[in-house]
């Protein structure tokens, strides 16, 4: 009997393909499966759709499958209806949709299962030694102190990115050891759960939300509102506690790398219990083993970025976003998903609840929770003593600035810095400065190939494109005019750092961007030593704004506003609201109390006023209104559609072509095509074309009906062009 296979494969054609399964394959493909196919030249891994014993090909175009890598299917069912569902509101293939939801190592062929684990530990002959003796051999010396506190994995002393010479040397002296254990499954903690330290006592408000929180059985999903500071995840600890009391995982998701640290030390302290992490920052292998961990049941909490939203779960319990709001849950590369979207219908197929916090709801989760479609959870006061925080505004117009400092703000910072506290500074420019001025002409150095100025950094003696990564030596002359009297025009982190070094002397500074936490491992050391107090002033862009906890912060300066108030995107103001409100949060956390100062030309500007006087939770209320009466989204759904090509006219005349397939109606309308607020980049003229309808389905229906005679348009052949969904960044 012929047995034929339907397999999606990673590629951005909307279809599947039809390989035939040899009689020496076995045990017998399943849906879910991975199996190596030829596809044109190459060889490729794909998940296995169905099965079926016909096949309407001619037999000379059907093609056997290689191998089968799998015996058991990689994903659960309510994983693969998750990918399929999205595949469909999302306009892209299955196949696409799969890989995002595979570790790496799974998509290139790595086996699914370890049959053993290499376990390193210190020998008799290395308890004896001294470690004085390794004065000369740091690198040894950190190797012996990691595995004298306990014994590690072959994983966990790589995650501390210990030298593998270094161990290889100690390896050959005898004073380590290496053992291989075969791999048992340990779900002791179903059983019996053991808690580190003793829950805080929470306030009315965080009990009444716990409460709340542990009636519910079955799909809920709950937002969770608490304004920063009020002890959002001492909530998250108390629920997870009566989660896997009842022997089920818990999934928790963050936005970025930077906000693991934390998260992970604060869980793995309250529970004994195994905790499996999962982000880019990690090795292809390290990614398996914690996506192995949670499929197995073994890792009772699964903590990670955007990705780790498909991550298998043997005993489902609850998903946890935390910083809800966070555009970073969206994928802006590639398949443009949104992490917290599909992890409502993640929870909704599991029959799980889930759980949005955040201190400055989206504008899409308040209007669900508004309408009653999400419970409504309110944290209004800080949590443990920590008092309201100060702000005011500083306006800078006409005033002499110092890069970029004003005279009352560099006052203010004295007396914080004299008193013994922190000062914490943003500014969301990183590099010296955000433009190179020619002081005699001024012309202004631009990208060649973006409409975008180069940032001078000074430390690499290099002016670079943020936008394409186009860089050059530092110009000793103007491209214009010959002068030698160029100039940084306006200030970046690094400029700003450098200037407070000399300002203050006696106070250390650090800065946090892009450019210094690059290194594996330095986002952490930094932060450690910030709460340490080796530094006293810090300086950063928004990596600093995100939910961390400096307890020694009592003031926080905004320098450049301006910039985020004025912007093609219409969600800027919500952003910025967002921005402010975390940046503040990080103020008076703990007994002192925190002052948060803005510089701005626009002291008078309606938007400060409204979210200093009122707060976040009014101001994003108003913005809801607005968005309303202006039609745009969540009060109306979009769909952009991007396209880029080396002559502007081949895409504009692909997208007015578009345009045709899509209706216009009172509940559908179509803006474009238009350039793009950056119209040039990377040496392509880039236009977007916007649809817009009043109803989900509407537009769903109207884009599928569209999809294939866009495909068929022979001069899509001619741009580049891509679909983004719920678009969370117009730019």
């Amino acid at each position: 009997m012929p047995l034929f296979v339907e397999v999606a494969l990673p590629v951005p054609m909307r279809q599947t393909f039809s390989y035939n399964v040899p009689e020496s394959v076995t045990p017998v493909p399943k849906k879910g499966m991975r199996v190596k196919v030829p596809f044109g030249r190459q060889q490729l891994i794909g998940l296995v759709i169905r099965t079926s014993d016909t096949c309407n090909l001619a037999p000379n175009q059907i093609k056997s499958i290689l191998e089968l890598l799998d015996d058991e299917p990689l994903l659960p069912d309510s994983l693969y209806k998750l990918t399929a569902w999205a595949a469909r509101y999302y306009f892209c293939s299955l196949g696409q949709m799969l890989s995002q939801a595979l570790p790496v190592a799974l998509r290139k062929g790595a086996a699914i299962s370890a049959d053993t684990t290499t376990f390193w530990s210190v020998t008799d002959a290395g308890n004896a030694a001294s470690l004085d003796t390794l004065k000369r051999a740091p690198a040894q010396k950190k190797v012996m102190e990691a595995l004298l506190e306990a014994e590690m994995t072959q994983e966990e002393l790589t995650s501390l990115a210990l030298s593998k010479p270094a161990m290889k040397a100690l390896h050959d002296k005898g004073w380590i050891a290496k053992d291989e254990r075969t791999n048992q499954i340990d779900l002791s903690w179903r059983d019996n759960l053991e808690l580190g330290e003793e829950p805080l006592t929470l306030n009315p408000e965080q009990a009444v939300a716990v409460a709340t929180l542990n009636q519910q059985s079955g799909y809920h999903c709950t937002l969770l509102e608490g304004i920063t500071g009020s002890g959002k995840t001492e909530v998250y600890l108390a629920l997870l506690e009566s989660v896997l009391k009842q022997g089920k995982q818990a999934l928790i998701l963050v936005p970025e790398i930077g906000l693991t640290p934390q998260t992970i030390s604060r869980f793995k302290s309250r529970f004994k219990v195994k905790v499996a992490v999962i982000h880019s920052g990690l090795t292809d292998n390290q990614r398996l083993t914690a996506w192995r961990q949670a499929k197995t049941g073994e890792a009772a909490i699964i903590i990670g970025t955007r990705s780790a939203l498909f991550t298998p779960m043997a005993y489902p319990g609850t998903i946890i976003l935390d910083e809800e709001h966070d555009s970073s849950f969206k994928q802006q590369e590639g398949v443009g998903y949104h992490a917290r979207d599909l992890a409502v219908m993640r929870g909704h197929l599991e029959k799980i609840p889930v759980l949005l916090g955040t201190a400055t709801p989206s504008l899409e989760s308040l209007q669900n929770a508004l309408s009653g479609r999400y419970k409504h959870l309110e944290l209004g006061q800080r949590a443990g003593n920590a008092e309201k925080v100060r702000q005011g505004i500083i306006d800078i117009s006409n005033q002499p600035l110092k890069t970029g400092l004003s005279h009352a703000l560099l006052n203010e910072m004295r007396i914080h810095l004299d008193a013994g506290n922190q000062v914490l500074l943003f500014l969301n420019r990183r590099g010296f400065a955000p433009a190179l001025l020619c002081h005699e002409c001024g012309h202004l150095h631009e990208c060649d190939r973006c409409d975008a100025f180069f940032t001078v950094h000074q430390s690499l003696g290099e002016i670079r494109c943020h936008h394409c990564g186009n860089h050059y030596a530092i110009p000793r002359q103007c491209h214009e005019c010959g002068s030698t009297m160029l100039m940084g025009q306006g200030v970046g982190t690094e400029q700003l750092a450098e200037a407070l070094a000399k300002e203050f002397p006696k106070y250390p500074v650090v800065r946090i961007d892009r450019d210094t936490t690059s290194r594996k491992g330095a986002l952490e050391a930094h932060l450690n030593a910030i709460h340490k107090g080796e530094y006293k002033i810090l300086v950063g862009t928004q990596m600093l704004a995100k939910g961390h906890h400096f307890p020694d912060v009592t003031l926080v300066g905004l320098l450049d506003v301006d910039g985020a108030l004025f912007s093609a995107d219409f969600r800027a103001p919500e952003r910025f609201g967002q921005l402010y409100t975390q940046v503040s949060g990080r103020a008076g956390r703990a007994r002192k109390p925190g002052t948060v100062l803005m510089q701005t030309h626009q002291a008078n500007n309606a938007i400060l006023r409204e979210l200093m006087h009122k707060g976040y939770g009014e101001f994003a209320r108003a913005q809801l209104n607005e968005r309303k009466q202006a039609l745009l989204p969540p009060a109306w759904h979009m769909l952009l559609i991007r396209a880029e090509a080396h002559q502007a006219i081949d895409a504009d005349n692909f997208l007015s072509q578009v345009a045709q397939f899509l209706p216009q109606n009172d509940e559908a309308e179509v803006i474009g095509p238009m350039p793009a607020p950056m119209d040039k980049k990377a040496g392509k003229f880039r236009r977007h074309l916007i649809f817009q309808t009043k109803s989900r389905n509407q537009l769903q229906q109207a884009f599928e009906h569209a999809l294939p005679q866009i495909e068929a348009l022979p001069l899509a052949k001619r741009c580049k062009w891509s679909l983004d969904r719920d678009p969370q960044d117009l730019l």
